[in-house]
């Protein structure tokens, strides 16, 4: 918990602590292999960095997500069902103390460079909170296939994900079946939701994934996922981080939204991958990124 007199829980969201004042991140960037990376996500669709970032820096980032997701519990709309004991909440991003040093971690870089291009955006910060009672979802993809991937069989987006919590096995943890983000079949429902007759598919192929606190993975939204049963008594939450190639249209479900002070003490790299709203005063975040099909839980 902080002691500086910025603690997080302690502010208006119109008085917000700065994080990163005037610093650039001294980060030395490694030689991430980009077939290696480009391999994984047209090949399984999922990859990941194991011991990204510190324990530390992971339990803040646990402590701002739960403070922020009790205040969206709050408020209306501020946070969106994903099935039983499941949400999904979207926030500012300088609400998020690490922020700068998540987007500005060089395998982050490396992929999005990789897979989106060097002019990539960000578009979402948000994070998952499957609590106990959570029940399997359908299998599903989180938006419907754009052209760029189905006619032009190539990717456009990537979601990242970072665990606050070591996962264990009755925590409901994520499930994703390898090599589906190209599937296809008029059979989707809204284009995200396959029918239950292709379920054996993806239940021959799935693959829980177990993360431990400092974990990161990176994702095409498209490869066909589900969260499962949490039959624990602990939440699982999870970040998640939004990126788009220019072509990409993405950043119309979500609100980036940036003060203008706090833009200011940004470094250039991260200011020119973001797709941001730059606001006197941080607004309430309106939830744009329902989906219906996850309100039911799976039987």
């Amino acid at each position: 918990m902080r002691q500086d007199g910025q603690n997080l829980h302690e502010v208006s969201m119109g008085s917000l602590p700065m994080h990163s004042v005037g610093v650039e991140p001294q980060l030395v960037t490694p030689k991430y292999d980009t077939a290696a990376i480009m391999g994984a996500l047209y090949g399984e669709g999922i990859t990941a960095l194991k011991g990204a970032f510190s324990r530390s820096m992971v339990q803040e980032l646990g402590e701002d997500i739960e403070f922020l997701f009790q205040e969206a519990l709050k408020q209306p709309g501020g946070a969106l069902g994903r099935g039983p004991n499941r949400y999904y909440v979207e926030v500012h991003a300088e609400r998020i103390r690490c922020f700068v040093e998540l987007v500005s971690h060089p395998w982050v870089r490396a992929v999005c460079e990789s897979v989106l291009g060097p002019n990539y955006k960000l578009v979402e910060i948000g994070f998952d909170v499957p609590g106990p009672g959570a029940e399997n979802q359908p299998w599903h993809r989180d938006f419907p296939s754009p052209p760029e991937t189905l006619e032009g069989r190539r990717l456009n987006s990537l979601a990242f994900n970072m665990t606050t919590v070591d996962v264990e096995e009755n925590m409901g943890p994520f499930e994703v079946a390898p090599g589906t983000q190209w599937d296809d079949s008029p059979e989707f429902s809204h284009g995200m939701f396959p029918p239950k007759s292709f379920y054996s598919r993806y239940e021959q192929r799935a693959q829980r994934r177990m993360p431990k606190m400092g974990d990161i993975s990176a994702r095409s939204a498209l490869t066909i996922h589900r969260g499962t049963a949490n039959r624990s008594q602990k939440s699982r939450p999870t970040l998640v981080l939004g990126f788009d190639a220019p072509d990409a249209r993405n950043g119309e479900r979500h609100d980036l939204q940036v003060t203008r002070g706090y833009f200011e003490t940004l470094p250039e790299e991260v200011r020119r991958h973001l797709n941001y709203r730059l606001v006197n005063k941080l607004e309430p975040i309106v939830q744009a990124h329902t989906i219906e099909g996850l309100v039911m839980a799976d039987s």
